[in-house]
C-alpha cells in the first residue's frame, strides 16, 4: 500500500468535479501558462533527480489546492491544463490504489488495444505497482519525453476507463448508484485520454502553448 500521508492534507471531495475559481479569467490563464512553461523549462534544463522527486511527492506534501489555484481552469490542451491532468491522475492513485488497481486489472482484461502496453503497469498490477506507475508518468514529465508520458497517462486513462465502464455494467442492477459514478469517472477519465493525447500531439508539432 502507498505510504501514508506526512500531514494532514485539505482534498478536494471529488478529484474530476472541484474546479477552483480565480479572480480575472484573463489573469489566471497568463498565470497558468507562465508557470507551467517556466516550471517545466526549468526542470527538464536541468532534471536534478532533488527536484524531480519533490515536484513527483508534491501533492502528497502539500495538496492539490496549490496546482489548482495555478493551472485547473486552464484549457485541455493546453500545457498547465495537461499538467493539471497528471497531477490528477497521480493524486487519484495515491488516494485509493487498491481501487485503481482492481479498475485498472479489469481495464487491461477488457480493452483490446495496445493501451496497457504503453501505459507500462506490470502484469498483475496491484496497489504497489499503480503507485509506481503513476509517480513514474509524473516523473517522465520532468527528465524524460515529455509527449512520451502524455501518451502514458493517456493510455493509462483508457484503461481505467474501460476497467471503470464493465464494473459499472456489473453493478447496474445491483447498485446502480455506484454503477453511475463509475460510468461518469469511466467517461472523464476517457475525456482525459482523448486530451491529452492531443496535448502530445501539439507538443510533438511545438504548438502546445
Amino acid at each position: 500500500m502507498p505510504e501514508s500521508f506526512h500531514k494532514p492534507v485539505r482534498r478536494p471531495s471529488s478529484m474530476f468535479d472541484t474546479i477552483f475559481g480565480g479572480h480575472d479569467p484573463a489573469d489566471t490563464a497568463r498565470v497558468a501558462h507562465s508557470t507551467a512553461h517556466a516550471l517545466l523549462s526549468r526542470v527538464r534544463e536541468d532534471p536534478e533527480a532533488e527536484v524531480v522527486e519533490r515536484l513527483v511527492a508534491f501533492t502528497a506534501e502539500h495538496g492539490i489546492d496549490t496546482i489548482a489555484s495555478l493551472w485547473s481552469q486552464a484549457p485541455a490542451r493546453s500545457l498547465p491544463g495537461a499538467l493539471w491532468r497528471i497531477y490528477l491522475l497521480q493524486l487519484m492513485v495515491h488516494e485509493d490504489a487498491n481501487t485503481s488497481s482492481i479498475i485498472y486489472e479489469r481495464g487491461r482484461h477488457e480493452l483490446a488495444s495496445a493501451d496497457p502496453i504503453v501505459a507500462g503497469a506490470p502484469t498483475p498490477a496491484g496497489p504497489d505497482e499503480m503507485v509506481a506507475l503513476a509517480d513514474a508518468i509524473l516523473r517522465g514529465v520532468f527528465d524524460g519525453d515529455f509527449a512520451v508520458a502524455l501518451n502514458r497517462a493517456a493510455s493509462f486513462s483508457r484503461v481505467e476507463a474501460s476497467g471503470a465502464t464493465h464494473l459499472a455494467d456489473d453493478y447496474e442492477l445491483t447498485e446502480p448508484e455506484r454503477s453511475t459514478a463509475l460510468t461518469t469517472k469511466a467517461l472523464r477519465l476517457s475525456t482525459f485520454a482523448a486530451d491529452l493525447d492531443a496535448a502530445a500531439a501539439h507538443w510533438r508539432a511545438g504548438t502546445l502553448t
